[in-house]
């Protein structure tokens, strides 16, 4: 199929960003690029990847005009595609590595594409409104350059980037992590998010309140619950904001077991920040464009609100601007506050503040005079209540529970995860695999009919790994220290099942 093109790029890790509908005439090639990393790449590089991959999307429309292209697998290479908006897309390719730590799970890398994208989108709008605002190109390039480096930051360790791997795959992307309250906290907390609301003074108002890295309640849309979560525990949870502190989080890199090396940040430089500062072939002008993935730039302001200076200066005033976020086509104010583990974050239709600045120093007066009380309650309460980091696992097993109605995962903490030998993660990995390509089967078979299955494999290491779906529900698990009867382990996954997977995780 000419995936030989690739093979003589050195780059082990490749991500690019092109538009389908521009640079349709010979001479103007260069302008479907929106994104290419190495940044260092040369031209004649990076319209090989992208000519390639184009012609990778057409051949596979032809078999299948309804489904994207999602995963070409090369000798050499894995392809991972995912078309973030119509003729938009992003493509990884990712080099194949004989060493045992080189092994991923392709869903894996293709949430990183949708992570990058959904992220993007909630900070800057659509790639094609960008395009269409400008259609040069400039904007969104400069946009996309700043936007992904930074996000790229969070999976460098020294001078290696370390993507996803088998190591993970007791850990779901795109899904937020809960916290399990007990009747009298959850009351405080819907007590709270109503006063929140009454005391904003606006016709709508969202919240979201986070303890620790975990969602205690959100009256956001559930993909802008998802997007606002990942980062608020990238960038705004006080794990994210302590620098240093060892954070359970599965977003946070570096901690726990050591990860395997997909590919150096760059052909030429030793570090993101010598790439940023050395891009000179894009054409770009990086000081057009705010940066709200920087590192290091939320702080706790005077009140508990926390402050940050991404978003500019307000006009006229040496005070920073308020951060402002896109959920569901509508701009909104964002306002995060913190005392000690919790965070709560307040969102405001930029169109219902008349006074810009004032009118939000107006509302956050409002609530901190309303509902300071009550949120200093419900931190204590959720204080009381908290198990620790390892609140939980369970003896004895290694898990992934994950609701996909809610969106919803829970797993045991990775500290627990890295006493699983390799052989048990390895054959988890294969296992998740086959499991996803069940899925994508059934959906093209029939969008409307979810998948059940039940799959146990004996590992090499004499280990059971189990997967089980039911009604949207998908249980994983690790049995290391299991007899050496199927129906021990059948035993020990029921009786989990029916102890633990209650509520929103319930498989029965």
């Amino acid at each position: 199929m000419g995936l030989s093109a690739v093979d003589n790029v050195s780059e082990e890790l490749q991500i690019c960003i092109f538009d389908l509908r521009r640079g349709q005439y010979e001479g103007q090639e260069l302008d479907k690029i929106l994104f290419f990393f190495p940044v260092d790449s040369p031209f004649s590089v990076q319209l090989s990847v992208i000519g390639l991959s184009e012609g990778l999307i057409t051949f596979t429309r032809i078999f299948s005009p309804e489904a994207s292209c999602e995963v070409i697998e090369a000798d050499k290479h894995s392809h991972v595609f995912y078309e973030a908006e119509p003729d938009i897309w992003t493509v990884m390719i990712v080099m194949k590595d004989k060493e045992l730590e080189a092994v991923w799970r392709t869903e894996a890398l293709r949430k990183v594409l949708k992570e990058i994208h959904s992220l993007f989108k909630m900070f800057h709008g659509s790639i094609r409104s960008l395009l269409e605002r400008e259609p040069d190109g400039r904007l969104i390039r400069s946009s996309l350059f700043s936007f992904i480096m930074d996000y790229l930051k969070d999976f460098l360790v020294g001078k290696k980037l370390h993507l996803p791997s088998f190591r993970d795959s007791l850990q779901e992307r795109g899904t937020v992590q809960m916290l399990t309250v007990g009747r009298e906290a959850a009351i405080e907390v819907q007590s709270l998010v109503k006063t929140i609301e009454a005391s904003a003074g606006v016709p709508t108002c969202y919240s979201l309140i986070l303890f620790q890295d975990l969602l205690v309640s959100s009256t956001l849309h559930p993909e802008d619950t998802i997007n606002l979560f990942t980062y608020a525990i990238l960038r705004l949870s006080p794990h994210a904001m302590s620098p240093g502190v060892r954070s359970w989080s599965y977003l946070r890199k570096g901690s726990g077991a050591t990860h395997p090396t997909v590919g150096t940040v760059s052909t030429s430089s030793s570090s993101i920040s010598d790439v940023y500062g050395s891009l000179s072939t894009s054409g770009t002008d990086r000081n057009s464009t705010f940066r709200p993935l920087q590192s290091g730039k939320w702080a706790r302001g005077k009140d508990p609100f926390l402050t940050t200076d991404i978003w500019g200066l307000e006009d006229g005033a040496s005070s920073s601007r308020t951060p402002t976020a896109w959920l569901q086509e509508e701009k909104m104010y964002l306002c995060a506050y913190q005392h000690k583990s919790l965070t709560l974050i307040l969102l405001l239709p930029v169109s219902s503040i008349s006074n810009g600045e004032q009118g939000i120093t107006a509302v956050k007066h409002q609530v901190l005079e309303n509902a300071s009380v009550k949120i200093l309650k419900v931190e204590e309460k959720l204080s009381k209540g908290w198990g620790g980091e390892n609140a939980y696992h369970v003896a004895g097993y290694r898990y992934l529970l994950v609701d996909g109605d809610r969106h919803a995962s829970r797993a045991s903490p990775p500290g627990k995860v890295t006493t699983l030998t390799k052989e048990s993660l390895l054959a988890l990995n294969t296992l998740r695999e086959q499991v996803d390509l069940e899925k994508n089967r059934a959906k093209w078979d029939d969008p409307h009919k979810e998948t059940n299955l039940e799959v146990s494999i004996r590992a090499k290491n004499n280990a059971w790994v189990i997967a089980r779906l039911a009604r949207g529900k998908e249980l994983y698990m690790v049995l290391e220290k299991a007899n050496e009867t199927l129906l021990y382990a059948s035993d020990a996954v029921e009786k989990f099942s029916n102890k633990y997977c209650n509520g929103a995780f319930s498989l029965d």
